[in-house]
């Protein structure tokens, strides 16, 4: 159920080598994306649940289950910017409805990031993850 920009990822985590190579395509994805500006950087697009400081920005096109889901994130640390990029490409385009439903811990397996995150980045992608079904919940909604 993974998305083309997630295939991507999963296929290019395939040819890495090894974990090294792997965490250092996941800081470039995070380089590559854009800022948030500071204006919106604000108590109400914060992640709770985060070590690092995180917020996302959803962007949802349309109305009821059939809205498409997208976000803008931002961090103050580098890798965790690359794993917010990991679940734009996740996430991004579908359907709300769609987005509860995806197996987000079984699609990140796949890149092995369960086996090579600290405990607290781990904690803090299920927070993002979590932040994410709330969105998308409340999108689906409206």
């Amino acid at each position: 159920m993974a998305t083309t920009a997630f295939e991507d990822i999963a296929e290019t985590f395939e040819f890495l080598d090894d974990w090294e190579d792997r965490y250092r395509h996941v800081i470039e994805l995070g380089k590559a994306m854009p800022p948030l500006d500071d204006a919106v950087k604000v108590p109400a697009t914060k992640v709770d649940g985060c070590a690092s400081q995180v917020w996302f920005l959803p962007r949802i096109d349309g109305q009821g289950a059939a809205a498409r889901f997208d976000f803008d994130g931002d961090s103050d640390a580098m890798i965790v910017r690359g794993l917010i990029a990991i679940l734009k490409a996740l996430y991004s385009g579908l359907p709300v409805s769609e987005v509860l439903r995806v197996d987000a811990t079984g699609e990140l397996a796949r890149l092995g990031l369960d086996k090579h995150l600290s405990s607290q980045r781990s904690n803090g992608l299920r927070a993002m993850i979590g932040r994410i079904r709330v969105l998308a919940t409340a999108a689906e909604a409206a």
